[in-house]
């Protein structure tokens, strides 16, 4: 089953173009990898699914149509973000940020993630809820940025590089934090360009000039492809 099937997708910041008609798909309890090189239209791409940007053409969340729908909307149906630069709440505490966070799942069903949920796989978090943000390290702000999108409960998550300025020890927990989200039939697109999310993606999709450039698994990607785009 399909979680996002996106068609013709175009955006970028006013006059500057910077996707030119893309499409690709997520399936359920699939985790795509979007690579490409810096400028690629990577993150400008997530931020578009998201409605954070103007954009033209089709995005599908399950049956649901996103095309015009604000953030919050979108994040209602079970879209989940995590941008690259986290987007805490630096002056509200730990427990608040994940407060805001919260929502039941789009479909009825009952709810995987709560606080308990969190705290138990992040724990870090649990002996700092009542810190502010703004206290927290690079990588406790990245897990807060990560628990909070997953108490919305979503069917779909957009990762924009989770494991950036984590130590070796939390980038294996967030592998295998992936590989559970997976399991359990969520659909996640992640933009990441260390190795070990090569070893752990379904398929690859490579983004060049705006367009996609490869899709497919893996070990199918393209020497030349790979060449020419990374």
């Amino acid at each position: 089953m399909t979680a996002l099937r996106v068609r013709g997708l175009c955006s970028g910041y006013g006059a500057v173009r910077v996707l030119h008609g893309v499409d690709l798909q997520v399936g359920r309890g699939e985790l795509v990898l979007l690579l490409g090189r810096n400028g690629s239209g990577r993150s400008t791409l997530l931020k578009a699914l998201m409605g954070l940007i103007a954009a033209s053409g089709e995005a599908w969340l399950g049956a649901q149509r996103l095309s015009g729908l604000p953030p919050h909307r979108r994040a209602r149906l079970g879209l989940g973000y995590v941008p690259a630069q986290r987007d805490i709440f630096p002056r509200l505490s730990v427990r608040q940020n994940l407060l805001l966070g919260v929502k039941p799942a789009a479909d009825g069903s009952p709810a995987p993630w709560d606080e308990a949920a969190v705290l138990a796989r992040f724990a870090p978090l649990a002996a700092r809820l009542h810190a502010p943000a703004h206290r927290l390290s690079g990588g406790e702000q990245q897990m807060l940025a990560l628990a909070r999108a997953l108490l919305g409960n979503p069917s779909l998550l957009l990762l924009d590089e989770p494991a950036e300025g984590l130590a070796p020890q939390r980038v294996a927990a967030t592998a295998d934090l992936l590989d559970t989200l997976r399991a359990g039939g969520m659909g996640v697109l992640l933009v990441e360009q260390r190795p070990w999310a090569r070893e752990l993606a379904d398929r690859v999709v490579v983004l060049g000039d705006g367009r996609v450039q490869f899709c497919g698994a893996p070990r199918e990607l393209p020497p030349a492809v790979s060449a020419a785009w990374l």
